[in-house]
This record gives structure tokens, sequence and C-alpha cells, in this order.
């Protein structure tokens, strides 16, 4: 395993230089200092879903925006606010589809009088709204990618789930939407299960950056409680994705187990360039290896270089 995380790595550097970008998402402070790219909810705290290892829990900490009108002020009020963009999301219906044609002539509202850019966490999309969403000017697509029908349903109760996320990443390469898949590692009950198959399917997209997340357990949901999959095995997921995509970026994403630095120091040295929230350990790491460090505070899927200095301590 160390020389395949040695030559992911070195794969990294020789692609996209010896540096790595921290990121702070909107949703987050880290030394009384805020993300900029905040999440808001287009469907309030409502999910139908009720997958096990959320139930509708991280809508919690998103804005309310359950109605247009009420998406389009919190936007304006985000932007006079100097925020750089905003991540929609939401809770799904029981087919795991978001209402987007009902938000977007609020998102076409938005692109026109705000600065913002704006990320949608996808879910289940048809063609048709896929196209309406890149007229109103949606900036990229972010959709977690599980590998296998098992998983789909056993947690998130949803039926040809491996079909369906096909449907949705075809519908968001013809609409011409930027993807950046998020490869969920562990999510059949802290188990890895089809990862492989996971990214299969991302190495045939073409993309420029993929996120890899693993299981979060959340309090009061049924996977609370669970052991997470291990830090070594996302880091080796981490390198088999290098080396099958050597000219995508890849990142280690905020949805993970908090405080596990092992986890934030494998990835580095499995070969990531983005990362967002990282520990005093990472920073150490990538100061180990002589990498250029730039700092964001955006969420780690939004590719432009706003960076800013400051807002980390090492």
């Amino acid at each position: 395993m160390n020389e395949m995380m040695q030559l992911a790595r070195e794969t990294t550097w020789n692609r996209f230089g010896r540096r790595i970008t921290f990121y702070l998402p909107g949703m987050f402070a880290c030394n009384w200092t805020f993300g900029r790219y905040p999440g808001a909810s287009i469907t309030g705290a409502e999910c139908s879903l009720r997958c096990k290892h959320c139930r509708g829990k991280v809508l919690l900490s998103m804005i309310d925006a359950r109605e247009p009108d009420m998406l389009v002020k919190r936007c304006v009020e985000l932007d006079k606010k100097g925020n750089l963009g905003v991540l929609l999301s939401g809770g799904s219906d029981p087919r795991g589809c978001l209402p987007w044609a009902k938000f977007i002539p609020a998102i076409g509202e938005i692109k026109a009088r705000t600065g913002l850019k704006v990320s949608i966490h996808s879910g289940f999309i048809d063609r048709a709204t896929a196209l309406g969403l890149k007229d109103a000017g949606v900036d990229q697509a972010l959709i977690d990618v599980i590998g296998d029908d098992e998983t789909w349903w056993e947690i998130s109760h949803i039926k040809s789930g491996v079909a369906r996320l096909l449907d949705s990443l075809e519908a968001l390469g013809t609409a011409g939407i930027p993807i950046v898949p998020h490869l969920v590692c562990g999510l059949y009950y802290g188990n890895i299960r089809a990862e492989a198959n996971a990214i299969e399917i991302i190495s045939r997209l073409n993309v420029r950056l993929l996120v890899m997340v693993s299981l979060m357990t959340i309090p009061g949901t049924p996977l609370w409680g669970l052991a997470p999959p291990s830090a070594p095995e996302v880091a080796r997921l981490t390198a088999e994705a290098r080396l099958r995509m050597p000219d995508t970026e890849i990142s280690l994403g905020c949805a993970r187990q908090r405080g596990n630095a092992d986890l934030e120091t494998l990835a580095i040295d499995a070969g990531v360039s983005r990362m967002a929230l990282p520990s005093e350990a990472a920073i150490e790491r990538a100061e180990y290896y002589g990498l250029e460090i730039k700092y964001q505070r955006t969420c780690c899927s939004v590719s432009e270089g706003i960076y800013e200095t400051g807002w980390v301590v090492p």
C-alpha cells in the first residue's frame, strides 16, 4: 500500500504541482472566521427519503429557503454580506428527487441580481430539469455516487439506484452543467462494498474534480454508533481513484468523520490536492512534503482561485 500511495501522490504532483488548497465551507467556522459559501435547503427541514445515515438532520444546519421568494431574499442578503456563493440542497421526495423545477426562475433571478456562484446538490434529476437549471445559471452540480443497488435500497430506500444515477449523470452532462461527483465511502453500515464500481462509473465521466467523502454517523439516526470506514480504507480508495484518473483533481470533502487526523494525513499521502476543514496535523503533513498551501472560504468543489490568508493558524 505504501508504494501505491507514493505513486498516487507523485502522480498528483506531476500533474497539478506540489500544492494543496484547504477550504472552509460556509456552514463552518475556524478561529472565529466563517466560510463564505453557505448551504441553503429548498425544502427546509423536510425530507421524505429518511435515509438511515441522515434522517434529514443534515438539513438543520442549512438556511431555510423552502419557497422561491425566500430563496431569492436569503441569497440577496448573502451577497450583500460578502458571500461568494451558495450551495443549494434539500430533502428528497420518495424517488430521490428535489423540487428543482419550482425554483428555476428564482435561481435565474439570483444569478441576475447577485454575484453569487450557485452550486446544487442535485439528487436524481431528469434532462428537462437539468437544462432548465443550466439556463438559469447553475455553476455546478454535486452528486453522490454509490456503486450498487443494494446500498441504494438498504440505506436510502431507492430501487434501481445505479441506473437512476447513470440517467442523472447523463442528464447533467447533456445540459452542460459541470459535474462534481462525491464518492461515498462506507455508506453500507461502514463497510467498503461497491466503491470500486463507483470509481469505474466516475472514471467514465471525464470530470475535473472528484470529492471523497465517507460515512458520517449522526446522533439520532439508525447508523449512529457504527464504526465508519477506517482511514487506511479511505486512503486506499483515494489512491486507486488517483491512479485510475490521473487528470482529475481529488479532494477530501467535509462530509466525513470529524476529528480523525489519520484520515486527513493519509489523504494527503494518497495525493489529494484539496481538503475541506483541515486539522493542524493535515497542515503539518502538507508542510512536511513542502507543498504550496492556499486557503479558500468556499466549498472544496469550487475551482476558481478565490484565495485568502489568516483563517487557519498552523
